[in-house]
């Protein structure tokens, strides 16, 4: 199956790249420079430039294209969040994904599917309520951005393409996303739970996301929004002491709330703020975790 990737330098999209390389697809990237992208994912991609995200991409980039995708988005975590860098995180995915829709619109031959990102962010700070995909969504930022995220994917729905959405939780793998910021920390023996660290942290490994998306890019049954989450939530405390069990270090260093605002300012709400998210949709489909629980995650990804 040739599909079109956005996103595929990014650090979920690398993995995706491979395993799509793996089960013998064939992935068509969508990048703003080719050299970077062709260097970082090899030679058995086609590249298309698309260095502009509020115009159109290349149409000959969808040629034989049967499924797309869509991963693009600004970083949430590179710097704290002005009122310049909100605007970038909104942009960056809403408009992005509506030129990408737009596009698809045109083709005289359409992709069969979109799938397409979101976050568990969609759901606001709920505390230790269950949430599975039919839960209501949350009024802060990143709910904001997430529901209008989501909104101009399933506007793909009117070309006649079927659209699964997927709400990633905290993404766990070696070399970046989450634990590349905090094992440094920990690794010293001062690292500690975040705020009450009673807030929950819905998170999956990089491989079983990876195998989510594959698999709702080639299975014509799914449609509709699933929860990208491993089937066992934890709060920040019990994320911390597992962390550190691992690493066989100290967690006696808490970081209390007032420093974290200080320092991080609004985007501090990413980590003071929780979801205990289910994979609902998922478990129906019988999906097969490679990594389920979060002590195996993390004896795989923490060094």
């Amino acid at each position: 199956m040739r599909i079109l990737v956005t996103g595929a330098t990014g650090f979920v999209g690398h993995v995706i790249i491979r395993q799509l390389i793996e089960e013998g697809h064939e992935p068509v990237v969508l990048t703003r420079n080719i050299p970077r992208a062709a260097l970082n994912l090899g030679s058995k991609c086609r590249y298309f430039q698309w260095r502009n995200t509020n115009e159109a991409p290349p149409k000959e980039a969808f040629e034989g294209v049967e499924g797309v995708i869509n991963l693009m988005g600004e970083n949430l975590s590179d710097k704290r969040w002005s009122v310049a860098h909100k605007k970038k995180i909104y942009n960056s995915r809403i408009d992005g994904t509506a030129a990408l829709v737009k596009a698809m619109g045109e083709l005289e031959i359409k992709p069969k599917v979109l799938v397409s990102t979101s976050a568990v962010g969609i759901y606001g700070d709920r505390g230790p309520e269950e949430l599975d995909e039919h839960a209501s969504s949350g009024s802060d930022f990143l709910a904001h951005v997430c529901k209008d995220w989501e909104t101009e994917a399933l506007k793909a729905e009117k070309h006649g393409i079927r659209v699964v959405i997927i709400r990633v939780g905290v993404v766990l793998g070696r070399g970046g996303g989450a634990l590349s910021k905090m094992l440094p920390v920990f690794k010293l023996g001062i690292g500690g739970k975040l705020g009450s660290g009673h807030q929950y942290m819905s998170w999956i490994h990089i491989e079983d996301l990876a195998t989510m998306f594959i698999e709702a890019a080639t299975d014509s049954t799914m449609k509709g929004v699933y929860n990208g989450t491993a089937p066992y939530p934890a709060t920040n405390e019990e994320f911390t002491t597992a962390l550190g069990k691992v690493l066989k270090r100290p967690t006696f260093a808490p970081v209390p709330k007032f420093a974290l605002k200080t320092l991080m300012g609004e985007m501090s709400d990413v980590v003071l703020k929780g979801q205990k998210v289910l994979p609902a949709k998922f478990k129906e489909k019988n999906f097969r975790y490679k990594y389920p629980t979060l002590e195996k995650t993390l004896k795989e990804t923490a060094f």
